[in-house]
């Protein structure tokens, strides 16, 4: 992982998505821990390694809208809609959205909806236009500890677990993504 340049760096994560493993990635506030949201196996593998709930489901992090497409119900969305869901991103805000009923219930958990971001940071973008499709994105720490904010936090808390690490800097928000339902723009967690 060191010593690669950046773009050697975005080529290893990729592959290592692309094989079905576990990446840990910086995001605006703190690192997020993800992997293939169409590999069910990486998913529960992931679980696993949080020690999460398959029932609270996950955040998909992408650099366009449409990398999320596949995993959204667009006819549950007017147009004006549409237009109110794009005008917010990119940035900190997740999005709650119709879930398409085709893709994997460990995704949305128990939930009808999922949680979606276009992304601000550029090492995720990058990563997403190299798979050519969304992440799963969950804080990286172990369901009840704090989220790891520092990529030397990560390895704390996942010293060998981890498939691969991106050691860049978040973008420093200083707290989580603000998260709304993206049809009635309630806000769900401030």
């Amino acid at each position: 992982m060191s010593g690669l340049t950046p773009c050697a760096v975005i080529e290893a994560a990729a592959q290592t998505f692309a094989e079905g493993g576990i990446i840990a990635y910086p995001t605006e506030a703190v690192f997020g821990l993800g992997c293939d949201p169409d590999n069910n196996s990486a998913i529960e593998r992931l679980l696993s390694l949080k020690k999460r709930s398959a029932d609270k489901g996950f955040i998909l992090l992408a650099s366009d809208y449409s990398q999320l497409q596949p995993y959204i119900d667009e006819s549950a969305i007017s147009e004006q809609q549409k237009v109110q869901i794009l005008s917010r991103w990119p940035g900190a805000i997740t999005q709650v959205l119709p879930i398409n009923k085709n893709i994997s219930p460990l995704l949305s958990g128990v939930y009808k909806t999922i949680a979606v971001r276009i992304t601000q940071h550029p090492d995720v973008i990058t990563l997403c236009r190299k798979t050519g499709k969304a992440i799963i994105s969950t804080s990286a720490n172990l369901s009840g500890q704090p989220a790891a904010t520092t990529w030397q936090s990560v390895i704390q808390q996942f010293p060998t677990q981890l498939d691969y690490l991106i050691k860049t800097a978040t973008l420093g928000k200083k707290s989580p993504s603000t998260i709304i339902d993206g049809i009635t723009s309630k806000i769900l967690r401030a």
